[in-house]
């Protein structure tokens, strides 16, 4: 898997991504545009996030969730739930976790 160097714009930070998870499906919904910002101030293609695999939407935001809390951001209940939800895919494999579908709102 390759390896992206991002660089996040000043105006957008994690809460910018707004996020939620259906009680019922568990889907995860964000606001797509503080990626599409990512993606333009890094040089990225946003495709890769949009329209490739639901895993690189999802390596995207765990990413980016865990730099926000070593940068000393607040806490967030859905992404604590990802997070925990990648650790546990990794260390356990994925037909082990029941996650949510991650889509843009």
């Amino acid at each position: 898997m390759a390896t992206l160097k991002i660089r996040l714009p000043e105006e957008i930070d994690f809460a910018s991504l707004q996020l939620s998870r259906d009680p019922l499906t568990r889907q995860i919904s964000f606001e797509w545009e503080p990626i599409e910002a990512l993606c333009e101030s890094s040089g990225i293609d946003a495709d890769i996030f949009l329209h490739g695999p639901q895993s690189n939407v999802a390596g995207l935001l765990v990413a980016w969730y865990a730099e926000h809390i070593r940068s000393g951001g607040q806490r967030d209940p859905v992404a604590d739930q990802m997070l925990i939800e990648a650790i546990t895919e990794a260390q356990y494999g994925e037909a082990r976790v029941q996650p949510g579908a991650i889509a843009p709102q």
